[in-house]
């Protein structure tokens, strides 16, 4: 049967609803509304319900959903019903600070590997991790099975090392560098740069 089409922009909705709901269990809820939630985010009742009922029906009408039992059929959509390991290539400052970073713990995520093409950085250590030599990026990726990866790399070198996680085996790709990529189409890329988020808000001020 063939796969129902989600749109993107509803998949990118999901983990903020997530967050939500994971906010309410530790308040100790037991329940919610598209309403309160809505509420909560910013976001239509309506919209809500639309997006949710894309993957099947988790409330009954007049009684809400079950905050437990929505977050885990959100969890389990996203795929973060399990641990997710990472890669993180680059270890200057953004680089660093996602391999120290303590928010992926128990959302499905965990950074286990760190490279970088610095002698002076090479086998240093940030965190718990000891910073790995780049040229043993294929290897080490292959041998863990590691499906995604982050790239922290200045713009220059972005591409070359998108093309090598593509042929280590990497399947999505979450790139800092302020440059876009042009990898294989059956490899996600999502894009971080903070600039393009302000020079956005500059717009409104």
């Amino acid at each position: 049967m063939e796969e129902k089409f989600i749109p993107d922009i509803v998949i990118g909705r999901l983990p903020i609803y997530l967050r939500a709901l994971q906010g309410m269990l530790s308040e100790n809820r037991r329940v919610t509304s598209s309403q309160e939630l809505g509420e909560r985010l910013g976001i239509s009742a309506a919209q809500i319900r639309k997006d949710l009922s894309q993957f099947g029906e988790f409330g009954k009408q007049g009684t809400g959903y079950s905050i437990e039992f929505l977050a885990d059929q959100i969890g389990k959509i996203l795929k973060v019903d399990r641990v997710w390991d990472m890669a993180v290539v680059g270890a200057g400052d953004i680089g660093s600070a996602i391999a120290r970073y303590q928010g992926f713990a128990n959302r499905g995520l965990q950074v286990a590997m760190v490279f970088d093409n610095d002698p002076e950085k090479i086998g240093s250590q940030i965190g718990s991790f000891v910073i790995e030599d780049i040229k043993d990026l294929k290897q080490k990726i292959q041998e863990s099975g590691i499906l995604i990866a982050m790239i922290a790399t200045p713009s220059l070198a972005a591409q070359e090392v998108a093309e090598e996680l593509v042929t280590a085996g990497i399947k999505a790709i979450l790139n800092y560098a302020p440059i876009n990529l042009s990898v294989n189409e059956h490899v996600h890329v999502q894009y971080i740069d903070p600039v393009i988020h302000l020079q956005r808000m500059t717009y409104y001020l």
